[in-house]
């Protein structure tokens, strides 16, 4: 029996995202060089490359590069604002 994962199984294995791969195959899709996604989004490129890296995942950042690749913030598993901290409706 053959293991065949895709990348983006992969990425949401057991059910978490890994933030910077989305990134990355969301910039690599729209064909965009880490250099021409931050010239769009106004982030170094230093910044894109540790969000892609996994080392930063500062949500006003990802909000930008989303913007910038003009897909949803959904794309990269965050709320479009400030989240509130979860409801627990059985209390």
């Amino acid at each position: 029996m053959t293991n065949t994962m895709s990348n983006r199984d992969v990425a949401t294995y057991r059910g978490r995202v890994d933030i910077g791969f989305a990134v990355k195959q969301s910039r690599e899709a729209m064909g965009y060089s880490v250099e021409d996604l931050s010239l769009t989004c106004g982030l170094t490129g230093a910044e894109i490359t540790r969000i892609e890296l996994g080392a930063d995942v500062d949500p006003a950042r990802l909000r930008r590069i989303a913007a910038a690749l003009q897909m949803p913030t959904s794309a990269f598993r965050l709320a479009p604002f400030n989240s509130a901290k979860p409801r627990n409706p059985g209390r």
